[in-house]
C-alpha cells in the first residue's frame, strides 16, 4: 500500500490532460517516483471521458462549458471552472485522497481553494506556467480594467497560498521572487522539455508535404496572441518568392483561434498550402516533425511572450529541426545559437528567414544538430524531473 504522504493531485484549467504535455509529463514522473497521482482537468470533445486511468494515472475531468474569448467570457469560464475544481478536489479527496495539491495556472483564481486545503493540512505547490496579467494585456490591450487589477491581486494571493513554487524558466522565477515576494529557497525552476521516452524520430513521410518540396510546421496552441496569423501572411510571401508548390505548411494544434485561422487562411488565399490537424497526439507530432524541413514559432513580441518559454521550441529541438522565431528573451535562452531569429515583429524578415533557410540544406542540418545537442546537454527533461521530485519529496516528508 502506498504511503498516503506520497500522493498528489495535479489540477490544470486551460487544457485537458494528457493533451497538456507539461502536466502529463509531471504526472508520469511523479508516478515513476512512487507517488499515487490524480489529475483534475477539463473535458473536451477530444477528451470527453469524465474519469479514466491512463498509465496508472487517475484522470478526472469536468465539462468545459465555455472557453472565454472576451472579458465577460473569461469571467464566465473561470467562475464555472472554480466551482468544478473546488467540488472536484473534494470528490477526489474522498475517493482517493491526496497529500499534495499541485495547482497549475492560468488562471490564478484558485487561491481560495489552495487556502481551504492548506488549512486542512495539505501541502500546496503552485506550478507557474503563465503570466496571467501580461497574457490579459496581450489579448485585450487594456491596462486599467478592474479585471486586470484583480489578476495582479490573484497572482499575489496564489504565490502566498503555496508552500512551494515551481516555474518554467528563470524569468518567471524572478517574478516569483519579486512580485510574488517568495524566498529563493521556496522557488525552483522546472523547465519545459520533451520526455525522450514519449517521442521518437520516424522515417520521413513525403506524402505529408502534399506534393510540395518543403514542409514548414507549427506546433502548439492556437490563440489570438500566438501569432499563427503571421505565419499565414508569411506563406503568401513564400509563394511569391519560391513559386507554387514549393512549400506546404502543417499546423499541429487547436485552440480558441483555430476556426478563425482556417477562415483567415482561405481569405488570404493560402488554404491550399496548409494542413490543419487540430490538437495532435504524440504519434501525429512524431510523424510531422520527423518530416519537417523548418519549424517555426511566429509568436510576436509582447511583455508576456518575451519572458515565456514555448514548449514547442524544445520539441522542435528534440527532432533536430532548424527553427525560425522572433527574437524573444526566453526563446533565445532556450534555443541559443540553434535557431534563426527574425527582428521583433518584423513579419517580412520572419518570412525571409524561413525562405533563406529552406534554400540552405547544409545550414538546416547544422542548426538541427546543434539544437539536439543543446537540448541533451542543458535542457533535458531528466534534469527537470530531479528538481520536481526533490520539491515533492521535501513536502511529502514535512509535517
Amino acid at each position: 500500500m502506498q504511503n498516503v504522504r506520497r500522493s498528489v493531485l495535479l489540477v490544470v484549467e486551460n487544457l485537458p490532460v494528457p493533451y497538456d504535455r507539461r502536466v502529463w509529463q509531471e504526472a508520469l514522473a511523479l508516478s515513476a517516483a512512487g507517488y499515487r497521482v490524480s489529475v483534475l482537468s477539463p473535458a473536451t470533445p477530444h477528451f470527453p471521458k469524465r474519469a479514466e486511468t491512463i498509465e496508472g494515472i487517475a484522470i478526472f475531468r469536468y465539462p468545459m462549458l465555455i472557453e472565454g474569448e472576451t472579458p465577460l467570457g473569461i469571467i464566465a469560464e473561470y467562475l464555472w471552472s472554480f466551482v468544478c475544481i473546488f467540488f472536484g478536489s473534494i470528490y477526489i479527496a474522498l475517493r482517493r485522497g491526496f497529500r499534495i495539491l499541485h495547482l497549475a495556472n492560468p488562471p490564478d483564481i484558485f487561491f481560495p481553494i489552495a487556502f481551504f486545503w492548506r488549512i486542512l493540512g495539505k501541502k500546496i505547490v503552485f506550478d507557474h506556467h503563465d503570466l496571467t496579467p501580461e497574457l490579459f494585456v496581450t489579448k485585450f490591450g487594456e491596462r486599467r480594467l478592474p479585471l486586470l487589477r484583480f489578476f495582479y491581486f490573484a497572482e499575489r494571493m496564489t504565490f502566498r497560498a503555496a508552500h512551494k513554487v515551481i516555474c518554467t524558466n528563470e524569468s518567471y522565477r524572478e517574478i516569483a521572487l519579486g512580485r510574488g515576494r517568495r524566498r529563493p529557497e521556496d522557488v525552483a525552476v522546472v523547465r519545459n522539455a520533451p520526455d525522450a521516452a514519449r517521442f521518437r524520430r520516424l522515417p520521413p513521410e513525403p506524402g505529408l508535404k502534399q506534393g510540395a518540396k518543403y514542409l514548414v510546421t507549427f506546433l502548439g496552441e492556437i490563440g489570438e496572441q500566438d501569432g499563427v496569423d503571421v505565419l499565414v501572411r508569411a506563406l503568401k510571401r513564400m509563394r511569391l518568392r519560391l513559386g507554387d508548390g514549393a512549400v506546404h505548411c502543417a499546423i499541429l494544434g487547436g485552440g480558441p483561434f483555430f476556426d478563425r485561422l482556417i477562415r483567415y487562411a482561405a481569405d488570404e488565399g493560402v488554404a491550399d498550402m496548409m494542413t490543419f490537424t487540430g490538437r495532435a497526439d504524440n504519434e501525429t507530432i512524431c510523424r510531422f516533425l520527423s518530416s519537417t524541413d523548418v519549424a517555426v514559432d511566429p509568436c510576436p513580441y509582447s511583455p508576456h511572450a518575451d519572458v515565456s518559454t514555448a514548449t514547442k521550441i524544445m520539441e522542435y529541438m528534440f527532432f533536430e529541426l532548424p527553427i525560425v522565431a522572433f527574437d524573444l528573451t526566453e526563446t533565445r535562452h532556450s534555443a541559443g545559437a540553434a535557431a534563426i531569429y527574425a527582428g521583433r515583429n518584423d513579419e517580412a524578415d520572419f518570412a525571409d528567414r524561413i525562405i533563406d533557410l529552406l534554400n540552405a540544406a547544409e545550414r538546416r542540418h547544422s542548426l538541427g544538430a546543434a539544437a539536439r545537442s543543446r537540448l541533451d546537454a542543458d535542457l533535458a527533461w531528466s534534469n527537470s524531473v530531479k528538481v520536481l521530485t526533490a520539491t515533492m519529496d521535501g513536502l511529502a516528508a514535512a509535517r
